[in-house]
Formats: structure tokens, C-alpha cells, sequence
């Protein structure tokens, strides 16, 4: 039996006009509304509602949607193109791409990203600043001074930097040309580096960080073919990548770069399966979720086709990974998010417009079956970094 067919209990979409703050614990999903799955095809919706940002209290049980605003955003890039401040006072969203004006049956790169405030009451959008060509994923870091954003389009990392609810552009680092497909910008703990993946010439560059100046080392890392999503552990020792592939059905890869050695390196690199989109660190560092896409976003007729992509739970032992289990998520699925406790793990299914939500219990990996919906394919989601 598909385990995707079991019933399921759906939390109601309830748009509250507070959101909790004592001690809240917010999980972000930005939503695409523009294109939509059509046989392993992403098609341009014809005449889509906007895209929204819905706000996620995750401290309860079951987890309650506490607000959904319109926010543009994208899921062209990897799942990390919303970030949240450490004090959850702002989140950043960007939008990679947009509808073309003379042609709406086209999608065109965009360069702006969305400044959020949470503590609004409803959340409201409180600036729109521009960006690079074509941004995807955004981070901030710990100390909530200074955000990156990997300019796809470009070859660039636009600077940001960030006092309360002030985000001001600081300037762009470029590492490379518009062809090497930036992606996504993590940063360190201790806010002194920065990797940033470029699928479209399979490398990692790092960026060293003083303060609000941000400087390309000239050091690259090959991990694998593609490399796309990039979390870096909470103690700062280890980064996890996700390299994508060709997208040709092969089984593709996630790598572990040791940033303890000088310089930081690749130490361990294991097969995961077609396409693995989304990765997030757990917060104690044992353990790598990484969201694979499993052939779920192909063709039905496509050799290569599976209906229902894959949760796969690694386990880091120093820089080395093993294969813990797995489980079975929704339909061209995104990003991964663990719960402060490490217990939960979100998953955004896009084709299904909701969040898949599930248990890990040492090292058993379960559906808890609560999906929670949102209004749009879930892109991209995301909780504080602390």
C-alpha cells in the first residue's frame, strides 16, 4: 500500500491576528502559486493567486498556522529562500523569478527580496529591497546583523545588513560568472564564514566574514555533481551538501565538508537517491535529513518515475555519514526543517500544498500523519537559527 494513502489528519488553516510571542517557536513556509506540476513538467499557472508566506506556531501539538500573508516568492532554487531572525522579530524572503509582464505564460528572473515583519500584528511586509538577478537562498546570521543572499543569475552574494527591523544593502561579493548558478549562502555560528554552492559549475566557494565585510577567499571545494542546499552544523565542525545531479535518473549524493581542517574540505560523500533537493542539520549535529526527490517530480512514463519522494535520515559520527532509515513524503518535495528538540521533522510537499510532519525517535523515523496546509506549494521553509 502507498503509504501517501493512509488517512491523514489535516490542520485547519486558521489566520490569527496574533502571533504567539512568549517563547514562540515559528516555522516559515514561503509558497509558490505561479507554476504547478503537470506530469513531471513545472507549469506556469494561468492567472495564479499571489504567493504567500504562512506562519507556523510549532511549539504546540498539533502545529497551528497562525497567520498566512501575501509575500512573492519562488521555487526555482534550493528550499532555502526564506530566513527567520534569531528573535523571530523579521523574516527575508526572496523572489527568484516572476511572471513576464508582455507574456504571462513565461517566467522571467526577478531581484527582490521581501523584509517581514513577525511581530506585526497581522505580520505585514515592511520593506521590499533589491537584490542581484535571480536570488534563491538567504540567510542570516546568529548575532541577526548581517544577511547573504546567492544571486542564481549572477554569480554574485548580495550583503545585507540587518539592525532590528532595518535591512540595508551593503554591497555584493562576486565569485564567479552568471553561468555558475549561485544558490544558496550559509553561514557559520560564529558568523566568520560563509559557504556558497554553485550548481552550475559544481563548486563550493567560501567567504571569509569581519563584521559587515564580506570577502571571496578564492577557496573552492568540489563535493559533487550539482551541489544545491547547504546547512551547516550548529557546533560549526561540519557542513552538509546536497549535490543534485543531472537530474537523468542516476542516484545522487550528499557530502560532508569538515570545517575544522584549514583549509575546510570534503571528508565523506554517500548516495542518497534521485535528486536530493532539501538538507537541514539536526540541532545537536548527529543527524542530516535530506529531502529526496525520488523520481516523484518525472513523467508517469518516465523509467525513472516513483510516486512519492523520501525522507533520508543520516547519521554524522565526526565527518563520516551512515544511512539511518527513511520514509516516504509527498510530490516534488522541498526543504526540511527540524523542530528546536530535534523530535520533528517538516517536510513541504509542493504538489500536495502542504507540510508533511514526522517523528524521529532515536533513530526511528515515522509519519506522524498531521499535514498541515498551506495556500501555495510549500518552496521553501525554515525556523531560526540560534
Amino acid at each position: 500500500m502507498n503509504p501517501l494513502r493512509l488517512a491523514v489528519v489535516v490542520v485547519p488553516l486558521a489566520v490569527l491576528s496574533v502571533v504567539p510571542r512568549a517563547h514562540a517557536q515559528l516555522l516559515l513556509s514561503t509558497n509558490d502559486n505561479k507554476v504547478t506540476l503537470v506530469n513531471g513538467v513545472a507549469t506556469v499557472v494561468k492567472n495564479p493567486p499571489p504567493d504567500t508566506l504562512t506562519v507556523i506556531d510549532i511549539k504546540s501539538w498539533p502545529p497551528q498556522v497562525v497567520a498566512e500573508l501575501e509575500v512573492p516568492g519562488s521555487v526555482v532554487g534550493p528550499p532555502f529562500s526564506v530566513a527567520v531572525a534569531p528573535d523571530e522579530s523579521i523574516a527575508l524572503v526572496t523572489a527568484n523569478e516572476k511572471l513576464d509582464p508582455g507574456d504571462p505564460t513565461k517566467r522571467i528572473p526577478n531581484n527582490t527580496m521581501s523584509v517581514v515583519d513577525l511581530k506585526a500584528t497581522p505580520p505585514r511586509i515592511i520593506a521590499t529591497l533589491e537584490t542581484g538577478r535571480a536570488p534563491a537562498g538567504v540567510s542570516i546570521n546568529r548575532a541577526g546583523t548581517l544577511a547573504l543572499v546567492a544571486n542564481r543569475a549572477e554569480g554574485t552574494v548580495s550583503v545585507y545588513t540587518v539592525q532590528g527591523k532595518t535591512v540595508t544593502p551593503a554591497g555584493k561579493v562576486t565569485v564567479a560568472d552568471d553561468k555558475s548558478g549561485t544558490s544558496h549562502a550559509a553561514i557559520s555560528p560564529d558568523g566568520k564564514l560563509a559557504l556558497v554552492t554553485r550548481d552550475g559549475d559544481d563548486r563550493i566557494s567560501v567567504l571569509s566574514i569581519d563584521g559587515t565585510k564580506v570577502e571571496y577567499t578564492k577557496r573552492d571545494i568540489s563535493a559533487g555533481l550539482r551541489p544545491y542546499g547547504i546547512d551547516i552544523a550548529s557546533s560549526g565542525a561540519f557542513a552538509a551538501v546536497a549535490n543534485i545531479g543531472r537530474g537523468g535518473g542516476d542516484a545522487d549524493t550528499v557530502s560532508i565538508i569538515d570545517l575544522k581542517a584549514q583549509p575546510p574540505r570534503v571528508t565523506s560523500t554517500m548516495t542518497v537517491g534521485q535528486t536530493p533537493e532539501g538538507i537541514k542539520v539536526s540541532p545537536d549535529g548527529s543527524m542530516v535529513a535530506v529531502v529526496v526527490m525520488n523520481g516523484s517530480n518525472k513523467p508517469k512514463e518516465s523509467p525513472f518515475y516513483n510516486d512519492a519522494g523520501k525522507l533520508v535520515l543520516l547519521r554524522v559520527s565526526g565527518t563520516d555519514l551512515s544511512r539511518v532509515g527513511e520514509a516516504a513524503i509527498g510530490h516534488w518535495s522541498q526543504g526540511a526543517a527540524f523542530t528546536p528538540d530535534g523530535k520533528r521533522i517538516f517536510v513541504g510537499n509542493m504538489v500536495e500544498k502542504e507540510i508533511q510532519v514526522l517523528s524521529l525517535d532515536a533513530t526511528t523515523l515515522k509519519d506522524t500523519g498531521v499535514r498541515i496546509a498551506v495556500k501555495g506549494g510549500p518552496a521553501a521553509i525554515r525556523i531560526a537559527d540560534r
